[in-house]
């Protein structure tokens, strides 16, 4: 019987495990490990979505100046005293419609307006002189980005009659858009001032 008895203890030894004391003290470090990394996850986060709005306020200020420049070369029917920008933001996104019937007769290249369009291939274009008729309507935005500070696709607007610093609407055409955030900026700004 006294070899069986041995043998149990030196399975025990080698079996050896962590103790509670040993346990508390890599969960006290892993804790603080993790508290240290929560403040880097938050502005690397917040870098994020600060990279994300200046790309929407880019993309969305480049349709507004693509409609007002066709809406200039009188491509576009407008409104007077709009100053050639467009209504709304839905009107880029629903499109408006093409006022001539080709390239020849206002000296622009078809394929250039459909390439503005996204329609080159599709409309059949395939040289800069081309005379094909141009696509009906064109679309200066697919949708209205979502404001990623507010998670909302709402935006604040400008017309043109408005104050540069106005924070309200004068509702006759879009100049310009900025965020409806109050929040502060990494850099110290506000979101509503880019």
């Amino acid at each position: 019987m006294q070899p069986r008895i041995s043998q149990r203890r030196k399975q025990r030894l080698t079996q050896t495990g962590m103790t509670l004391l040993e346990l508390i003290i890599a969960c006290g470090i892993l804790l603080v490990l993790s508290s240290a990394a929560l403040p880097l996850a938050r502005v690397t986060i917040k870098r994020q979505r600060e990279a994300e709005l200046r790309r929407e306020l880019r993309e969305m200020r480049d349709s507004i100046d693509r409609y007002k420049n066709d809406a200039d070369k009188n491509l576009i029917r407008t409104e007077v005293g709009s100053e050639n920008y467009p209504p709304d933001l839905e009107t880029l996104v629903a499109g408006v419609d093409i006022s001539v019937g080709s390239a020849a007769q206002i000296g622009v290249s078809a394929a250039a307006l459909a390439a503005a369009s996204g329609t080159a291939k599709g409309a059949g274009l395939s040289s800069p002189t081309s005379t094909t008729e141009l696509p009906s309507k064109v679309r200066y935005l697919r949708k209205i980005p979502v404001d990623p500070m507010t998670g909302k696709a709402e935006w604040g607007l400008r017309s043109i009659q408005d104050d540069p610093d106005s924070h309200s609407w004068g509702g006759h055409n879009v100049f310009d858009v900025y965020s409806l955030s109050t929040d502060t900026a990494m850099d110290g700004t506000n979101y509503g001032d880019w």
